[in-house]
């Protein structure tokens, strides 16, 4: 009794915190026409802060010496008002073995260079253990203790992005609480955010309610929830999928 005990406990630890999965093909999730307009919303609010920039210089250039205006808003990016934010881990990983690049970022590089946005990477000041059992452990010792992990640098100038892209594997049911710690970090005030995830056969196991609960003030979409080896692996097919949803946010 006691070691079927021990194997239904190790078979429930692969189901309940990973970032990988059994490799089915990835579809496209649909969009409803809210999210859409949401999304639209703001990217034409990029467009118009362009434009505007754009008919300021062309009036310098050209001698104008019409009354002054009213001062546009100053950016010290490139432009961009979008944002892939992630979490991701390397190392041991149930089913795909020990990996450079973790399958969350996969996901989230794709996008950012789809969509042309900027990129952060969560990463906790304390590492996780490469150990796949030994990270299992942290994890589920954070959560029991609802920790905020400290994290490594920070996103300069966040009130310049009006569309959030947020990323992360699901552990032991929920985000990581890395996860918490660098969406508590800033105001989200205004701000579409849209999730995405891998997963073990859990899909996006209610984040999406967790991340709307923390960030009332924002408008958090549905996301995409994709099976960890599918991102491993990333084929045309999951990358068609992944481009599908994307044209259906309208990017």
């Amino acid at each position: 009794m006691k070691k079927i005990s021990l194997i239904f406990s190790a078979l429930m630890l692969c189901l309940t915190m990973t970032a990988c999965g059994s490799g089915e093909p990835a579809s496209a999730p649909s969009v409803a026409e809210n999210d859409k307009a949401a999304v639209q919303g703001k990217l034409n609010k990029s467009e118009n802060k362009t434009e505007t920039v754009a008919s300021t210089d062309d009036d310098k250039q050209s001698g104008t010496t019409e009354a002054p205006a009213e001062k546009p808003e100053e950016h010290t990016s490139d432009g961009t008002n979008i944002l892939v934010a992630y979490f991701s881990c390397d190392g041991e990983n149930y089913n795909v073995g020990t990996i450079e690049k973790g399958n969350t970022q996969i996901i989230a590089e794709y996008i950012a260079d789809e969509v042309g946005a900027d990129s952060f990477h969560i990463e906790t000041v304390t590492p996780y253990p490469a150990s796949y059992q030994e990270c299992c452990d942290v994890a589920k010792q954070e959560q029991n203790d609802n920790s905020r992990p400290a994290v490594k640098g920070s996103v300069e100038n966040m009130e310049q992005y009006d569309i959030v892209f947020l990323g992360y594997p699901i552990w032991w049911g929920d985000m990581p609480m890395a996860v918490y710690t660098f969406i508590e970090s800033y105001d989200f005030s205004d701000k579409v955010v849209i999730p995405f995830n891998t997963h073990e056969g859990s899909g996006e196991s209610g984040t999406y309610y967790s991340i709307q609960s923390a960030l009332p003030n924002a408008q958090v979409l549905d996301g995409m929830a994709i099976q960890g080896k599918t991102a491993q692996a990333f084929n045309s097919d999951t990358q068609q999928a992944v481009r599908d949803w994307l044209d259906g946010l309208g990017f």
